[in-house]
């Protein structure tokens, strides 16, 4: 009985990934937890990460990981060694889910299935007892200059010597992320970084809007800066959207472009990667051979997707009419370059509610980097997408969650 009385008691507000690590970590060091989420199904937005397969990390050394964390990548170190993306390997396969490595070492559950690590962990709580309370935090009650319990929209009240924060950020609002975590951390004196979206769609110049619903598949891109410098390039699937670019080469496109407020963008596609430039100007004679008679505008149908035509001959600057025999070297060239370079302006970012994650949030140089603790109020940690840390695709958004959650489980627990 008196083990039980002596049980340090810890909250945690956001049932997400790193809420669930970080619950799941306090129980197993002898905690008694309790774990707050609006929603009635734990890990809402996990459930629906990588288009429901949930890309769970990236299987690659701790060095690599920081290396794509492009935002206070060093504040994650220490977190990061106390939970690898080797440990997280591990910890999953423990839990029973078997996970397979693809292209580019990101880690997948074998089952293709984003519930699978949902569940897992759900029932791995379970057996840990962690008790679930399905609300919401309005508070974090402090007395005597330490954390003392939760306030709850109900009106309840929870006693608590330590909680931990992991309410996410502002992306994907259906999932429950409301931006309670940054109001209830500033209540209690922090800082918190102004937020916007990364890993998100872009808006872009008019022309898109013609071509609004294309997909383009096997496509590269290049993101340019105003000075012509290429600071991002990538091969896949992009999709044109009645505002501007979207698809899986976009959203990593988009957390390379962290400055509109003083830098302009551009996002330079090629339609041809796999012929060099003399492969395709062969191919571009071949083709208006065969179509000698014809005209322009009717003669790239083997060549480009039906929508894109037009936008492509208004690039090029031959007359739509012109028959294919007279066309010249010149015009031929400027055709090439269209397919080679094709460019879009980039305008700005999708709002943050349309965004996989959120870059900004809890100043990081306030919380301490080896125990997610609050170095303002004794008893408060952070863990996840709250803090100031975001990262590029691949599964480092998640490692971020598993270490920071891990590491503000462990210490809640042991300080």
């Amino acid at each position: 009985m008196e083990d039980i009385l002596n049980e340090k008691q810890i909250v945690v507000i956001g049932g997400g990934p790193a809420g669930m690590m970080a619950a799941l970590t306090a129980a197993r060091q002898g905690a008694a937890v309790t774990l707050i989420d609006r929603n009635r199904t734990l890990g809402r937005k996990l459930r629906i990460t990588g288009k429901g397969r949930c890309n769970v990390t990236n299987d690659c050394a701790p060095a690599e990981v920081l290396q794509n964390i492009p935002r206070n990548s060093r504040f994650l170190y220490s977190a990061l060694s106390q939970l690898t993306p080797a440990d997280v390997k591990e910890f999953f396969q423990d839990l029973g889910v078997p996970l397979k490595t693809e292209r580019g070492n990101r880690v997948f559950p074998v089952s293709d299935r984003a519930d699978d690590i949902a569940d897992a962990l759900v029932h791995a709580l379970h057996r840990e007892q962690v008790k679930t309370i399905t609300g919401r935090a309005l508070a974090i009650l402090t007395k005597d200059g330490a954390v003392s319990g939760v306030k709850l929209e109900s009106g309840a009240r929870l006693e608590a010597q330590a909680v931990i924060l992991c309410t996410g950020g502002l992306s994907y609002p259906a999932t429950g992320s409301s931006g309670d975590g940054y109001r209830m951390a500033q209540a209690l004196g922090h800082t918190v970084e102004p937020t916007r979206g990364s890993l998100v769609p872009l808006e872009a110049e008019e022309c898109c809007k013609e071509l609004q619903g294309l997909s383009l598949r096997n496509i590269a891109i290049q993101v340019r800066d105003s000075r012509g410098k290429c600071l991002y390039q990538d091969f896949g699937e992009l999709l044109f959207t009645h505002f501007g670019l979207s698809g899986p080469v976009i959203l990593s496109a988009s957390a390379h472009m962290r400055d509109f407020s003083r830098e302009t963008y551009t996002v330079e596609i090629d339609l041809k990667p796999a012929l060099d430039e003399k492969t395709l100007d062969a191919r571009l004679l071949r083709d208006f051979q065969e179509n000698a008679n014809r005209e322009f505008q009717n003669s790239l149908g083997g060549l480009l997707p039906k929508k894109l035509i037009p936008e492509a001959i208004r690039r090029s600057g031959i007359p739509p009419e012109t028959k294919v025999h007279d066309l010249t070297r010149e015009q031929r060239r400027s055709l090439l370059q269209v397919l080679k370079h094709f460019t879009v302006r980039v305008i700005g970012p999708r709002p943050v509610r349309d965004a996989i994650v959120t870059s900004g949030g809890v100043r990081v140089t306030e919380v301490n980097p080896s125990t997610m603790a609050s170095k303002l109020l004794p008893g408060l940690y952070f863990a996840g997408e709250l803090l100031d840390l975001d990262g590029y695709t691949g599964g480092f958004n998640l490692q971020i969650a598993w270490s920071t959650g891990y590491a503000a489980g462990c210490w809640a627990a042991w300080d």
